[in-house]
């Protein structure tokens, strides 16, 4: 009779780090991403969403996880909240053709609500799924190794910092991550402008131009 541990699915262990190569690039992680079962959020969904842009981006963008459309597609910020992104960080002085842009999990995760038909409604990743895929996220930090890093709501705030991250106390503001000093930029995600009511949605959309334009002050 097999042993607990032998029967032990590697899903169960919640963390990436045996399917992430030792000394791969940018193109090897990728790959190997695809073939992930760090936890069980690949089961569900079409594929792995791994980062897409620049190798040598001065500014990495960090994400929720996929919606959707990424899903489907295979990249980040596809969907409407992607096209929210670039324009704002065009307005706030930030090339999106020399920024990287990813994902805190790389699987989409959601639920079907009955009355709305076959639509996938996005569901949150919970800080153990979050934590599990970190060691894709660290990667792609080591291998592209921007000067500023941009945490695009919540739940990329509390991968890159701890449970303790609140985005609306912290957002705007240059911060420290890890040994490279103050180079971390939280902010809103994209979807929150989407999500903000009509009389908010201007407001919204301002201030995370606001917070992006601190990143691009940080990379002049």
């Amino acid at each position: 009779m097999a042993s607990t541990a032998s029967r032990q699915r590697p899903e169960d262990a919640y963390t990436a780090a045996p399917f992430v190569p030792e000394g791969a690039g940018l193109a090897e992680l990728r790959e190997a991403a695809g073939g992930c079962r760090g936890c069980p959020l690949h089961e569900a969904a079409t594929q792995t969403v791994f980062g897409t842009g620049s190798a040598h981006a001065r500014v990495l963008l960090i994400g929720e996880q996929p919606g959707d459309q990424e899903d489907r597609q295979g990249r980040p910020f596809v969907g409407p909240a992607g096209r929210v992104l670039d324009r704002a960080l065009a307005e706030a002085g930030i090339d999106p053709d020399d920024a990287y842009v990813t994902n805190a999990v790389k699987h989409f995760k959601y639920a079907h609500v009955p009355e709305r038909g076959k639509r996938r409604i996005h569901k949150a990743p919970t800080l153990r799924e979050t934590t599990a895929c970190k060691p894709w996220l660290d990667a792609e930090v080591r291998l592209v190794d921007p000067d500023v890093l941009v945490a695009l709501g919540a739940t990329a705030g509390k991968a890159l910092l701890g449970s303790s991250f609140r985005v609306t106390r912290q957002r705007g503001l240059l911060l420290p991550y890890e040994e490279r000093g103050d180079c971390l930029v939280a902010t809103i995600h994209p979807s929150a402008v989407l999500r903000a009511g009509d009389r908010d949605r201007e407001a919204a959309y301002a201030g995370l131009v606001s917070d992006l334009a601190v990143a691009a002050e940080a990379l002049r």
